[in-house]
């Protein structure tokens, strides 16, 4: 370089500088000429569009873009070079790329202008947005789910309360009924109650309100357990085996509900198979890290027990896979589904501390997946109590609840229990009551209630001022057990809306103690 002329130094040294930034570049550098022609392509291009570097020399850059701008592109260029009309130079827009394969995917283009031996060349710049569109995507889906699940939540909760009204004064009445006629009617009226106990049960676990009953289990006993039923539920056409892990991690769950989920995923599949197919159930232990954290829409990195079940049915499109945990959301002919299976396990999951996801491509099966946070070495240890009492009479119940048709309901079932009541619209009057040195044997509170103290907090109150008085909680859904310190107050019985007579007989006694 010593023989060269200081300018010309100068020049190979920019040269080479400037070499060395697009071969360094991450995103995708291409120089085109006026007429489309690619001159200089950088190694991120190659990559990005998966070309050796030498195949884009001398090739019109429309190669690397779908119809209809494959056959648009020259076009758009005249126009430009005629009129100064621009799309995206010197602006910049999200457009498709093609790769090698044919596959399409979302990038961003800016391109500039610039001239050289007195000739006009564009420069583009490429970033790949295929990482973030599907970041986006989750985003806005678990956004979606999660408003859904808070207007599913509350309306299942209000509608719990006026099942407890019904239900509470139709077994009033039926006591007092004389004939066998009226007393079938106040059966059947009772019976169609339950059924929408039933109904608001799974609206709540897909909205995750449900009250669960955790223990520490073994997934794989479960599956083990329900073999011989399922055997016979899928009939002789499908065929159902077993992959599961001989030292399957513990985890900490509600048994009737990962059963449900089971059972359901199973039905789900022999429909899904009319002709026949295999059915799988696998388990296994899972280190999810951050990469696939984020292919499980943020799940927190950790280790998780997976339950997985496969089937070779006729599986979904995309559109109905991205749907398929919505609540009341079914491909089923009317009369043969809720649409509520897939979304109270999507519930089920999430409020566990764990996820769900869906695979599933039309005529290759679908796979659900249900990640369960691994649980600590040691023994379950059951949280129910080995004897039930029944109420003594003469004792007093405050009973604290903020919807008056309950309120009045409960009083009037308490009542017929041989109970004292004392009434409270609120945690605010509950306290004032309690502040006033009343008899009182046992707090019954609803646990959402508003003027800013839950039945949670009343609850905790309780056991500070006065800790040898009981509390017995009740409540359409278990949210606060949920979003706050569960183990505060695991101690304490959750009686779900709408129970029975018998139930809050039995629930109250274990509470007394009697």
């Amino acid at each position: 370089m010593s023989n060269l002329h200081p300018d010309q130094a100068d020049l190979i040294g920019q040269a080479r500088k400037l070499q060395s930034m697009l071969e360094s570049a991450v995103d995708a550098i291409i120089t085109i000429d006026g007429s489309g022609i690619i001159t200089t392509v950088n190694p991120a291009a190659a990559r990005l569009f998966d070309y050796p570097q030498d195949a884009f020399i001398g090739r019109n850059v429309h190669f690397l873009m779908p119809e209809p701008y494959h056959s648009a592109h020259d076009g758009y260029i005249a126009n430009y070079r005629r009129t100064g009309d621009r799309k995206i130079i010197g602006i910049g827009r999200e457009v498709t790329g093609r790769r090698r394969d044919g596959s399409l995917f979302p990038m961003h283009l800016a391109v500039s202008e610039f001239e050289m031996d007195g000739r006009v060349h564009f420069t583009g710049i490429i970033r790949d947005l295929s990482d973030q569109k599907t970041t986006e995507q989750a985003l806005r889906q678990a956004q979606k789910m999660e408003a859904m699940g808070q207007l599913t939540g509350g309306i299942a909760h209000d509608f719990n309360n006026l099942l407890t009204v019904i239900i509470g004064n139709l077994e009033m009445l039926e006591a007092k009924l004389t004939t066998s006629g009226q007393r079938e009617l106040a059966t059947e009226a009772l019976e169609a109650a339950d059924l929408g106990a039933r109904l608001t049960s799974r609206l709540l676990a897909f909205a995750r309100r449900s009250h669960l009953e955790p223990e520490v289990v073994n997934l794989n006993d479960f599956v083990l357990g329900l073999t011989d039923m399922l055997h016979r539920t899928m009939g002789s056409t499908i065929s159902l085996s077993n992959a599961l892990t001989p030292r399957l991690w513990s985890t900490r769950i509600d048994p009737s509900q990962v059963e449900s989920a089971i059972v359901n995923l199973a039905v789900n599949a022999r429909d899904a198979m009319p002709n026949g197919g295999r059915l799988i159930i696998e388990t296994g232990n899972v280190i999810v890290d951050a990469a696939m954290s984020e292919d499980l829409e943020g799940l927190p990195p950790g280790e998780y027990v997976r339950l997985s079940v496969a089937d070779t049915g006729e599986g979904m499109p995309a559109s109905v896979r991205e749907r398929a945990f919505e609540p009341f959301f079914t491909t089923k002919e009317q009369g043969r589904g809720t649409g509520l299976g897939l979304s109270m396990i999507y519930g089920f999951a999430k409020q566990s501390g764990g996820h769900a996801t869906i695979y599933s491509e039309i005529g290759r099966g679908t796979t659900v997946n249900i990640y369960l946070p691994r649980h600590g070495t040691g023994a379950a240890q059951s949280e129910e109590q080995d004897e039930t009492g029944t109420g003594i009479a003469g004792k007093t119940v405050l009973v604290v609840e903020d919807d008056s048709r309950v309120r009045k309901l409960t009083v009037n079932r308490l009542e017929s229990l041989d109970y004292a009541t004392l009434v409270a619209a609120d945690a605010h009057e509950a306290i004032a009551i309690l502040e006033s040195g009343a008899e009182i044997d046992l707090v019954f509170t609803d646990l959402v209630m508003p003027g800013g103290i839950s039945g949670y907090e009343l609850a905790r109150r309780v056991a500070e001022s006065r800790p040898d008085l009981p509390v017995l909680l009740t409540s359409g859904y278990a949210d606060e057990l949920v979003r706050r310190d569960a183990d505060a107050i695991a101690h304490l019985k959750v009686l779900g809306k709408p129970y029975r007579l018998a139930e809050l007989a039995q629930a109250i006694a274990e509470a007394l103690g009697d």
